[in-house]
Order: C-alpha cells, then structure tokens, then sequence
C-alpha cells in the first residue's frame, strides 16, 4: 500500500511540472506521463495480493 502512495505522490508532482510546461510538446507528454502514474497507483490500491503457495 505504501508503494501505490508513493507513486500516485510523484505522479501527481509530474502532473504539475507538465501543466506549468503546457504550451510546449513536452509537457504534455509530461503531463500524461505523470497522470498515467496517478491512475496505475490508485488501481494498485484495490488489487488483491496473490497469496504465496496459491496456484492461478
């Protein structure tokens, strides 16, 4: 749980840095890139760990 935190809180600080870069390319590859990882962070929230010994 302290990882997906973690990579919400430095998708959201790559969030800010592309919208303050917005008029260029490159911020809104930044932007989306930070934004990605805001979402991949929050989804690893509700995933169910995989139990060791537990066949798939």
């Amino acid at each position: 749980m302290t990882v997906s935190w973690i990579v919400t809180g430095l998708g959201f600080i790559v969030s800010l840095l592309g919208y303050y870069l917005i008029p260029s390319d490159w911020g809104y590859g930044i932007l989306g890139f930070g934004l990605a990882h805001i979402a991949l962070g929050v989804l690893d929230m509700f995933r169910q760990p995989a139990r060791s010994g537990e066949k798939s």
